[in-house]
């Protein structure tokens, strides 16, 4: 299998193992209706500020492999240093970080070197966080996504490669693009084992039940029909049908019947033969929607129409943030990870997002719950400041409802817990650190 090499390579492939197991230290709770409170029973559902590799360390002893659905949204490598959410490998905690891990090697590294020496370790420590019968999906753009390929085919087997999604992210061109207009990301697909990853199917639309009519009252329910030829001819099928009305009809020429004159009489003796409502049509076969898939197969092409565009997502966020200026130039909506969610997730699965960014992960979750009665748990890291002021602060704006007037959107109900990453659980001698005091190690070990 090709493998992928780069500059400091060699120092991050295991870091992973030498992050440091830190404790959650809990901070405050939030219900709805009731705000935040010192919560004696932790509601499952966690906001963790803090870096997202060493949190995720943290999750291990509780987590490990029961993760069932991980989305992420990591920086793409861009080089824009414009705004807040800085996906710029030259972000100064990167930096230090690089500086600390590769060390002088670190100085001579590409964009490139420095965005896989970021992403490979938290990437290891997703896969041990994953649970056996679980997916990944990463967003990305050009920039990385042929290296993130590779890296993932290394860390979770080529073997488990799922799909490469592309999300139709503008609605429109660009018309000032030097080259191409680009107007899709990708979604990178992998599961933990394939062979028991069981994708569910997307909900039948309105647009698909509206071809379902009942134009002759069918105790059996509303149905749509079918053509009963087939192009591949056999003689044994072409035989001539008399219709109600007395018209006898043949298949086209070159073609025949799908089925033998036998099955056909059966099939009108039950009423699943239609020759339209003056019976003089070509016959046709009845299918019912009560016996048609429940859902249906998701498409590697997901279209801005059916899942949102980041300009949606900016609507939506100035609609839970109205005043605030935005800190996201292109933020994911939330019906996007909702596909993701309806497509990977049951009604009692966890979810984590370690890039959590403006809490866009959570939305969908609580989202999804009120939708179908589930009790899906969300895990959301997030290193940057704003992790209390946007993340936590939009998720509690969707819990007890936001906007005005008649664009007001209810509340979707539900809690969650917010956490800081405090102390090693051992010190660098290796052994347990009694300032976290005998409870919390306890609660690790």
């Amino acid at each position: 299998m090709p493998t992928l090499n780069w500059i400091g390579k060699d120092k991050v492939v295991n870091h992973h193992q030498d992050v440091p197991f830190k404790v959650l230290e809990h901070k405050y709770g939030f219900t709805a209706e009731k705000g935040e409170q010192k919560q004696q029973t932790e509601s499952g559902n966690k906001i963790i500020h803090g870096d997202n590799l060493e949190a995720l360390k943290s999750l291990l002893p509780e987590y490990e492999g029961k993760i069932k659905c991980i989305y992420i949204d990591p920086p793409y490598n861009t080089g824009n240093e414009k705004w807040v959410y800085n996906d710029n490998v030259n972000h100064p905690k990167i930096k230090k970080w690089l500086g600390e891990i590769v060390g002088k090697q670190g100085e001579d590294l590409t964009r490139h070197d420095k965005w896989l020496c970021m992403i490979y370790p938290r990437i290891k420590l997703l896969h041990k966080l994953l649970s056996d019968d679980g997916a990944i999906f990463i967003s990305i753009d050009d920039n990385e996504q042929a290296n993130l390929k590779l890296m993932c085919d290394e860390i979770f087997g080529s073997e488990n490669f799922i799909n490469n999604v592309i999300w139709q992210k503008k609605f429109s061109p660009q018309n000032d693009s030097k080259y191409f207009s680009d107007n899709h990301d990708f979604i990178v697909v992998y599961s933990k084992q394939k062979n028991i990853w069981n994708r569910n199917l997307l909900p039948r639309t309105t647009e698909q039940n509206k071809r379902y009519k009942n134009p002759d009252n069918d105790l059996r329910g509303e149905w749509t029909s079918g053509d009963l030829s087939v192009k591949t001819y056999n003689a044994n099928t072409d035989y001539p049908i008399t219709t109600p009305s007395g018209k006898i009809i043949r298949p086209s020429e070159s073609r025949c019947w799908s089925i033998s004159k036998e099955k056909f009489k059966k099939l009108v003796e039950d009423n699943r033969i239609w020759f339209g409502k003056s019976g003089n049509n070509v016959p046709r076969l009845k299918k019912f929607i009560s016996e048609v898939q429940q859902g249906t197969v998701p498409i590697t092409i997901w279209e801005h129409k059916e899942v949102g565009h980041n300009q949606s997502a900016k609507q939506e966020l100035k609609k839970i943030f109205p005043i605030e200026k935005s800190l996201f130039n292109t933020p994911k909506p939330a019906s996007l990870i909702e596909r993701i969610l309806h497509l990977s997730t049951d009604k009692n699965s966890i979810i984590l997002d370690s890039f959590a960014g403006s809490g866009t992960t959570a939305h969908a979750v609580l989202n999804l719950n009120k939708e179908d009665s589930g009790n899906r748990k969300f895990i959301m890291i997030e290193m940057e400041d704003y992790a209390e002021t946007i993340t936590a602060e939009r998720v509690k704006r969707v819990i007890n409802g936001y906007g005005e007037d008649k664009k007001a959107v209810e509340g979707t109900g539900g809690d969650f817990d917010f956490y800081e990453l405090g102390k090693p659980i051992f010190k660098k001698n290796k052994n347990l650190n009694k300032e976290i005091g005998e409870q919390k190690i306890r609660e690790y070990i």
